[in-house]
């Protein structure tokens, strides 16, 4: 009999709860025994809703206060040694110190979970850096799991994984100098688990699905015979790719069963099938992780019945990854079109699918015909929809051609005019975009929404606010202006909200990073602008200033990275249907007098496929659509775009190719580090490397930016180098938000007047 798990819940809450107590327990509002209540009734509901679901373990150690990687370090007292902290002590307030930062500490650097949308905390590897053992945090969420009679399966981050994701800061001439001491961490901790009763451990190894080098393949057989020794019995837990690459060594390893990401890869079956070893489970992820479209069952089932002929009872039935990256459950979708919300399926109702596949291989079909039949219609009705195709986009897309995506001149000769027409002083300062987001602001869009007040009343709420924003730009000194977007709910969402082809849920959040949770749209049709989304805005904050307003638009790869894209067509398809919309918006803006318009593409790189042959595809596609949406306007026009949270390196050159007239990017949590690969490049166009971290609480000096920007001198030309903070500033309060901006604007004036002095002084010698 076939078998039925997931490999990870989402642990935000239906309706976010832990984010909310997370920041009144961060805001000093609550205390840490009401925010450990939370969590506890958060992962007692989760269980449940996988118990009553029918699979047949629930999973533990999915749960994490701020990021299941620095979960992992906690647990095996891996912390970095430069917070201090003895890891067998460590409290909440430390754990989240490590997470945010403090006045005195900077946070752990921040990036990408491979090409999802999830931020990890990056491990920070030193040679002073154990795995002796650290918080019992997991062992409390299994007697609780297990005093709620549940059979569990405990997840883990694999080894090699946290080692491989780690950053050498001193000490190290390898990550694998490492290997030796937390292969023996992890040995003492699978025998307590072993000890704790747990049955099944899940070691997630997901860079199995990167193109590793020998070296780190060779340790995977020593690693997990080490490992196997006295534990309990390991599902080592692949996803996000192909492993095909790996079937000799994956089935050769000492442990009880494997899983496969089957959505990403359905290909891959056949090959781990043939002489599939007859003592080892493996673990069929067919449900989508990653999306939140309704699955096709019968399709599936037809995947799966080799295997299950094959294999019995030693097939498991799984998601393909953690349900982590989907919302929590579509019943709480009340509002949304009824023909949409039956294409859909969120993570609990993904349990239902893992669970209605498992009854089907395992004969039960009579007894779920309903459910069966349910599953089939929905299907048969998206396909069969005539919500899905506009006529008006397919004329439109056949008429693109390359002449859209190349500007008038070079940016050498762009530069000139643009500065001509700027005048523009040296390291000019400005922000990413966004202002602090208050709660009279989300206050009033929700009354707004609820038709609580009007169209104007609420029009002029939001320009009151947009005054008050370039009001205190102006106070600050600020050479290039934002309007703040008071008027935005979410950088996706609210142009989506404006396209047509575009769906929206109201409870549909998903975890980015700590308590940051976004609620991403979903494209269902062709993707189409009626009528322009920002250009009202942008003239009336330009109204307000003489000084240079930038229009900020939400680029084509991250509008597609960050919705839950169709699957009935290529991305690249999807994509350029969003450029052409981006297109016309850009355009109207220049004509409405914006002489600077900023496309974000934070999710450029997270879009990049986790192997290198793949990557040429997706990066011409990537930069042509970014391109067609960028190239429509006239030289003196200045195109800024921004990325954040994401090694850069490995595709300069087509970043570079991308042709931005100006890039700002995430730097100060690796203390510009991320900018070595630009200077190394040469990358040729103007580029603002953030000296303000503004996903932590404090609020740098003016000493620590100016000491950021000597290091960015090192590696960009004075005349291309632009300063300001790594990402926009909603999350943030205004009071901290005045104090660093005016550090921040406080560092380039002590710049300017160095340069200028030494230039006075190098004048005075020739003299």
């Amino acid at each position: 009999m076939a078998r039925a798990h997931t490999l990870g819940f989402p642990r935000i809450g239906a309706h976010r709860e832990l984010k909310f107590a997370l920041e009144s327990f961060w805001r000093n509002e609550s205390d840490e025994v009401s925010l450990r209540e939370t969590g506890r009734a958060l992962r007692a509901r989760h269980w449940a809703a996988q118990a009553e679901a029918g699979v047949d373990f629930v999973t533990v150690g999915d749960f994490a206060w701020y990021d299941h990687v620095l979960n992992t370090l906690a647990l095996l007292g891996a912390t970095p040694t430069r917070f201090h902290v003895d890891p067998k002590q460590l409290t909440l307030p430390d754990y989240f110190t490590m997470a945010r930062g403090s006045r005195d500490q900077f946070a752990m650097e921040m990036t990408k979970w491979f090409d999802t949308n999830y931020h990890h905390l990056v491990p920070e590897w030193t040679a002073d850096v154990r795995f002796d053992g650290g918080v019992n945090w997991l062992f409390d969420d299994i007697a609780e799991a297990q005093a709620l009679g549940h059979r569990i399966k405990v997840t883990l981050v694999g080894p090699l994984t946290l080692l491989y994701l780690g950053k050498i800061k001193s000490g190290l001439s390898h990550k694998l100098d490492l290997l030796g001491r937390i292969v023996a961490g992890y040995q003492s901790l699978l025998s307590r688990l072993k000890l704790a009763g747990v049955e099944w451990v899940q070691i997630d190894e997901p860079i199995l699905a990167l193109e590793l080098d020998a070296q780190w393949c060779d340790v995977f057989e020593p690693t997990y015979t080490a490992l196997s020794t006295d534990a309990p019995s390991i599902m080592l837990t692949t996803y996000f790719g192909d492993v095909r690459g790996h079937t000799a060594l994956l089935r050769s390893l000492p442990v009880a069963g494997v899983h496969l990401d089957l959505v990403r890869a359905p290909e891959q079956l056949s090959d781990f099938l043939a002489d599939w070893p007859q003592d080892r489970v493996l673990s069929a992820g067919v449900i989508d992780g990653r999306n939140i479209w309704r699955a096709n069952l019968d399709a599936t089932t037809d995947l799966l019945d080799a295997a299950h002929v094959s294999l019995g009872d030693r097939l498991w039935i799984a998601s393909s990854c953690s349900l982590l990256h989907v919302p929590v459950d579509l019943a709480h979708e009340s509002k949304l079109d009824k023909e949409l919300k039956s294409w859909l399926a969120f993570a609990t109702q993904k349990l239902d699918e893992v669970v209605l596949l498992k009854r089907t291989l395992n004969g039960e079909t009579h007894a779920i015909s309903a459910q069966l039949f349910t599953a089939r219609a929905a299907v048969a009705a998206r396909q069969s929809s005539t919500r899905i195709h506009n006529p008006l986009v397919q004329k439109r897309l056949a008429t693109v051609s390359d002449a859209q995506s190349i500007r008038v001149s070079s940016f050498t000769d762009r530069i000139e005019k643009q500065q001509a027409k700027w005048q523009l002083p040296p390291f000019p300062t400005t922000t990413i975009g966004s202002f602090p987001q208050t709660p009279a602001i989300r206050q009033s869009r929700a009354a707004y929404k609820r038709g609580e007040i009007g169209h104007l009343d609420y029009l002029e709420q939001m320009r009151d606010e947009v005054r008050l924003v370039v009001q205190r730009q102006e106070e600050l000194g600020l050479d290039v202006l934002v309007h703040g977007e008071p008027e935005r709910n979410d950088m996706v969402e609210y142009f989506g909200e404006q396209l047509w082809g575009y769906g929206f849920t109201a409870n549909g959040w998903v975890q980015s990073y700590g308590s940051r949770c976004v609620k991403p749209p979903f494209i269902y049709g062709d993707v189409y602008r009626p009528e322009a989304m920002t250009v009202g805005w942008s003239q009336f904050a330009q109204s307000l200033t003489e000084k240079p307003m930038k229009g900020m638009l939400t680029g084509p790869v991250t509008m597609l990275q960050w919705s839950f894209v169709r699957d009935d067509q290529p991305r690249e398809t999807t994509a350029l249907q969003i450029a052409l919309a981006l297109r016309d918006e850009v355009c109207d803006l220049e004509k409405a007098g914006i002489g600077m318009i900023q496309i974000d593409e934070p999710a450029f790189r997270e879009g990049l496929p986790l192997k290198s042959v793949d990557w040429p595809a997706y990066l011409n596609w990537a930069v042509r659509v970014f391109k067609i949406t960028a190239s429509g306007v006239a030289d003196e026009t200045q195109i800024h775009t921004h990325m954040c949270y994401s090694e850069f390196n490995d595709i300069l050159p087509w970043i570079a190719a991308m042709d931005a007239d100006v890039i700002t990017i995430e730097t100060s949590r690796s203390d510009m580090e991320l900018l070595d690969g630009f200077g190394q490049f040469a990358y040729p166009n103007d580029i603002g490397p953030g000296v303000y971290d503004i996903h932590a609480p404090r609020v740098p000096q003016v000493a620590e930016m100016a000491r950021l920007l000597g290091k960015a001198r090192g590696v960009i030309p004075d005349a291309r180098l632009w300063v300001n903070p790594d990402c926009g500033l909603k999350t943030r309060g205004w009071p901290e938000t005045m104090e660093a901006l005016s550090n921040m604007v406080s560092a380039a004036r002590m710049l300017r007047a160095s340069i200028e002095l030494s230039t006075e002084q190098s004048e005075e010698r020739v003299l």
